[in-house]
């Protein structure tokens, strides 16, 4: 039996989505594709033992530990950069761009873990007791890292007020 059957079909199926995790992480394209291929690289060489569980927490997991470990080792300046979409509403296209930057911005006043923190609760949508597994932590220090988090964007960004009211349910 070959030992990575299945992991071709698992990237291909995955892959969308979990670059998606390593952009909103990294906040650049370029170091999302780097991260995203240093993290299958680990994957890839326990596969036979992580096939038969739950791959993509596992990825998960894996991106989130290399991304901590980045930022460990050296620092990245963050530059949000948007290129228009053909035939899209300028206005629309304007406050989106700006919404995007501004949020950027906001999320680079925040230290990595609670930047992963937010990623994985909000973006992902993945319970507390899910994110503290991935994050390796207990559920008591994600809720209060995305306590601090969500205190610091307001504090960095009030015009997201509501946007964090919105998606998080408190009010503000």
């Amino acid at each position: 039996m070959d030992p990575y059957q299945g992991f071709d079909e698992f990237v291909t199926s995955h892959t969308t989505a979990l670059s998606r995790l390593a952009f909103l992480l990294t906040g650049d394209h370029h170091l999302a594709e780097d991260l995203l291929q240093a993290a299958l690289s680990q994957v890839v060489s326990r596969w036979p033992q992580v096939r038969d569980g739950n791959p993509a927490a596992y990825v998960r997991r894996c991106l989130i530990n290399e991304y901590l470990s980045w930022r460990r080792r050296r620092r990245y300046h963050e530059r949000p950069v948007e290129s228009p979409v053909d035939g899209a509403d300028p206005v629309d296209l304007a406050s989106t761009v700006v919404r995007r930057v501004v949020v950027g911005r906001a999320l680079a006043q925040l230290t990595p873990r609670q930047r992963a923190v937010l990623v994985l609760r909000f973006y992902e949508d993945l319970s507390e007791a899910e994110t503290a597994v991935i994050m390796g932590c207990s559920v008591g220090t994600v809720k209060s890292q995305t306590n601090h988090a969500l205190a610091r964007l307001r504090a960095a960004a009030p015009e997201l007020s509501e946007l964090i009211a919105g998606r998080t349910g408190v009010p503000r």
